[in-house]
């Protein structure tokens, strides 16, 4: 009875699958009017592919109900469904938050793009609108967070066919019969496995800081995926998301918070991969749409009426003689690797890329007109442009000072703080990061944990107490 019973299923699969495969249309309907681009830039950015769903996507209406399957995993941050995790949602006709992608094959599957790392947002005040704001790096996003939902879904027990279906087909009266056949038999089961396969090549994760909101490690990934072993090697790569405005200024300059890469176009093709593209997988056709754009993509300008222009004229004077030579957009250093012996902040990101690694991003791209040949080991961390900088908060490469008051009298500098409270703090400029508000809304953050320190970069110190305060205004204008 029970090899009749295992042999009905299996025919009944085989049906499915049969159906599935003369169907020759895709599963499950995505949302009418989306698609994988978009004429319109600002929408590609947001909303486009760049290769990510082969390797990294889940099927669209498995994405859609996982938060309302597996409520008990989001963590505890304020928003309903993936705005706990630090997806934007703007209430467009998409049915999916900014930085996420769709492509139909048999099944529409949901990936990342690159605004799920660069996109920002901001308050003016506790009850002010959130503004959100492209290009400036994604000081709400847990990508980490994103990784380890999944997981735990996964593993949950109500992570099984019928409860996703009924879950589908609550919000998608129009889900057929043969795609629940298809999901309840094929779907749901590959889901699970992926998700779990890729939770095993993150198992890296466990041995260090949870990364937390607005950071992610960047080349730890790398090492998997290029083969290298990982036993013995406990360095955390951490760092900040970066922004993403006025890139054809950075040409030629040394790129990552440690100068391992001088060309910007080979820097958006790592990046791409680091959110789940593969080199056969990669579309250099949306990629290429986002360079261009980016190129000449301005950051927003600090609101006129908040600055002092005469303070901020003095700062400017302070800011030629003190900061200009690495700062300024012709600054003599900018854009060079300064030993972080010198610099004297955190070094595990630095210590995370090795020279084996750098040598292995060689083989990436192999036979391809693109194949990656400028990553390179450094000593230190690059010095970078200011612009926008007044977005670019928390600061230094980990982003473990919250304000540029705190970055120019070091001896404010919290040992704790709320990182991903987007209240601005008109004040000491940057993010709110204590106080009942940003403790309730935002997330933690340790400077004594590992990778996270906030010493170091204490340029700056031999001014008056005045000349900082000065400069601070100048920096708004940048």
């Amino acid at each position: 009875m029970r090899d009749t019973r295992r042999q009905t299923h299996v025919t009944a699969v085989l049906l499915v699958l049969a159906a599935w495969a003369l169907c020759g249309r895709a599963i499950g309907a995505q949302q009418p009017g989306d698609a994988s681009s978009f004429p319109d830039i600002v929408e590609h950015f947001k909303y486009g592919s760049v290769g990510t769903e082969e390797n990294v996507g889940v099927p669209y209406w498995i994405w859609r109900v996982l938060p309302s399957v597996c409520r008990d995993q989001l963590p505890n941050r304020p928003g309903d469904g993936y705005a706990r995790i630090g997806f934007l949602d703007e209430g467009a006709a998409h049915g999916r938050p900014v930085g996420t992608s769709l492509r139909t094959d048999r099944v529409p599957l949901v990936g990342l793009n690159c605004a799920t790392c660069h996109t920002g947002t901001l308050r003016e005040a506790p009850d002010a609108p959130r503004q959100i704001i492209l290009g400036m790096p994604a000081n709400q996003m847990d990508l980490q967070g994103y990784a380890n939902f999944l997981t735990a879904c996964a593993v949950a027990p109500q992570f099984n066919a019928s409860a996703i279906v009924s879950a589908i087909r609550a919000i998608n009266p129009d889900f057929s019969f043969l795609d629940r056949l298809v999901y309840r038999f094929v779907v749901v089961g590959r889901v699970r496995k992926g998700i779990l396969d890729r939770a095993a090549v993150n198992a890296w994760f466990d041995t260090r800081p949870p990364q937390g909101p607005g950071r992610v490690d960047t080349f730890n990934p790398y090492k998997v995926l290029l083969g290298l072993s990982m036993a013995g090697d406990e360095t955390v790569g951490t760092a900040d998301l970066p922004s993403l405005w006025n890139q054809r200024l950075r040409r030629g300059m040394h790129l990552h918070w440690d100068g391992n890469n001088d060309s910007v176009e080979e820097r958006n093709k790592s990046a791409a991969i680091g959110a789940g593209a593969t080199p056969d997988s990669l579309d250099l056709e949306s990629l290429a749409r986002i360079e261009d754009w980016i190129l000449d993509l301005r950051p927003p300008a600090y609101p006129a009426a908040r600055i002092d222009p005469v303070l901020a004229e003095e700062g400017r004077a302070v800011y030629d003689t003190a900061c200009a030579r690495c700062h300024a957009e012709n600054g003599e250093a900018v854009g060079t690797v300064v030993p972080v012996d010198l610099v004297a902040t955190d070094r595990e990101r630095l210590d995370s890329f090795t020279a084996g690694l750098a040598t292995a991003m060689g083989r990436i791209g192999e036979g391809r007109p693109w194949q990656f040949t400028h990553f390179r080991k450094t000593d230190g961390y690059a010095n970078m442009p200011l612009d926008g900088v007044w977005l670019r908060a928390p600061y230094l490469h980990n982003g473990s000072v919250p304000t540029l008051r705190a970055l120019l009298f070091p001896d404010e500098r919290p040992e704790t703080f709320y990182r991903a409270y987007d209240v601005y703090d008109w004040t000491a400029v940057g993010f709110i990061s204590s106080g009942a508000d940003a403790e309730r809304e935002g997330v933690l953050f340790d400077t004594r944990r590992r990778g996270n320190g906030n010493g170091g970069h204490t340029y700056g110190v031999e001014l008056t107490p005045a000349a900082r305060v000065a400069l601070i205004e100048y920096l708004k204008t940048l």
